[in-house]
């Protein structure tokens, strides 16, 4: 049992937290915390001059109110929004937060995902605190 978990979220295509949190709520102590975090990774510089003027402090209020309600769920809970590079960003929230574990949803590798790293596969290899990786369904 751990008595702070860190769960991400993520808001790409088919995403649902529900595993990831049924996990954590599993795993957690009695009185122990629950942090959600979303890590916001910066804009194809391409597109910037196609989305409108305040798109990302829209998307921003809109994914901090989501984690909000999902947060709300759990008893000691708390909910953050961090922009960067996913991996980096959320080993190092674990780090200050003294978090002492990590779940992470990953789907099922492919080719690109083996050659470039994904953010779970970085999250698992470099975490100073224990991971449980929550596996998607394979896209059918």
């Amino acid at each position: 049992m751990y008595s702070h978990i860190l769960v991400t979220v993520a808001y790409d295509e088919g995403h649902d937290a529900s595993p990831s949190l049924a996990v954590a709520k599993t795993l957690l102590s009695p009185g122990g915390q629950i942090s959600l975090i979303h890590v916001m990774e910066p804009a194809p510089v391409f597109a910037l001059n196609y989305l409108p003027d305040g798109w990302r402090e829209d998307l921003r209020t809109a994914i901090e109110a989501d984690l909000a309600g999902l947060a709300a769920d759990f008893e000691n809970s708390a909910a953050v929004v961090a922009e960067g590079d996913a991996a980096h960003e959320v080993l190092e929230h674990a780090r200050a937060q003294s978090v002492d574990c990590i779940v992470i949803a990953s789907h099922r590798p492919g080719t690109q995902s083996l050659l470039l790293g994904s953010t779970a596969t970085k999250v698992v290899s470099r975490a100073q605190c224990a991971v449980h990786v929550v596996r998607r369904p394979a896209a059918v």
